[in-house]
């Protein structure tokens, strides 16, 4: 029993030392589990903070650049052959668009910016937005010039015919009556085809009116010649969505179906000629498809 004793059995500086002992590993203990952890958690979160910051920020800038790539562009353009999709671009309503459409299918043009908030009751902001982007015709902006040489003309009738002789796209169903051959209806008619093709790029396009025979064609065209051409901002086939493709006058739904699928094949039409390639593409509309249509 003694023996036993023996081995439990310390004095006072061996108790102090044992439990000076004990109190050194329960400190390093909690320093180990408690302080070490949190110390090097806030390293990481700073560290983690920061990342996270800078690769936030890259995103951002990222997204921005990519909102504005996604910004339809503006481009200068005579305000009586404002399409839909276009007036959609500007941030036109459906009704004003179709206050603007009424406007010219009566035959009637926009002159002014005043005119065209007339028309279709946009609001000032807007006005104030797209006005920049408006471009008439020189016999528009240039009224004074015009008129100093009309009045110069020999007679009544020579005037008339001088100043009639101007444009094709801002002649109006009226005026393009004094064409012989030309009525009430194919005025209506070239106005209308007009109005769907944003304006006659190339003389060609007239032909293409249902019902204009070739020989008045021919008179028009000496009579009206294309002088203000319309600013076409093309599409490019390889970003184009399926409806802007579809807009353009001489493609069809099926046709751009072959479009989309070839391109879905290919991943990128290197030129446009590639158009060629789909089969069923009318080959003779080509030229007038390139007119509106781009690879880039």
């Amino acid at each position: 029993m003694n023996r036993f004793k023996s081995h439990f059995w310390y004095n006072n500086s061996q108790r102090n030392g044992i439990l000076f002992l004990v109190l050194l590993i329960i400190t390093l203990q909690l320093i180990y589990f408690f302080v070490i952890p949190s110390i090097s958690t806030e390293d990481s979160t700073d560290l983690n903070s920061n990342e996270i910051i800078e690769f936030q920020q890259e995103i951002d800038s990222l997204k921005q650049i990519a909102l504005e790539n996604k910004k339809p562009k503006i481009y200068p353009f005579n305000p009586s052959f404002l399409s839909d999709y276009r007036g959609y671009q500007v941030g036109m309503s459906t009704e004003e668009i179709d206050r603007l459409l009424k406007h010219r299918a009566n035959g009637n043009y926009i002159n002014s910016a005043k005119q065209f908030q007339q028309v279709t009751q946009v609001s000032d902001s807007l006005l104030k937005t797209i006005e920049p982007y408006f471009k008439f015709p020189d016999w528009v902006t240039n009224k004074k010039q015009y008129k100093n040489y009309n009045d110069n003309q020999t007679s009544p009738q020579t005037r008339e015919e001088s100043f009639i002789t101007k444009d094709l796209n801002s002649a109006t169903a009226e005026e393009l009556k004094i064409v012989k051959g030309i009525g009430e209806k194919l005025s209506q008619r070239i106005v209308k085809y007009r109005n769907k093709l944003d304006g006659f790029i190339i003389s060609d396009q007239l032909y293409e009116v249902w019902g204009l025979d070739k020989e008045v064609a021919d008179k028009t065209l000496e009579r009206f010649p294309i002088i203000n051409k319309p600013i076409v901002e093309k599409i490019n086939v390889n970003t184009a969505t399926f409806k802007e493709v579809l807009s353009i006058i001489y493609i069809d739904y099926e046709l751009t179906k072959k479009i989309f699928n070839y391109r879905d094949e290919v991943a990128e039409f290197q030129s446009l000629e590639e158009l060629k390639k789909i089969d069923g593409f009318p080959l003779e509309k080509f030229d007038r498809i390139a007119l509106y249509l781009e690879a880039k």
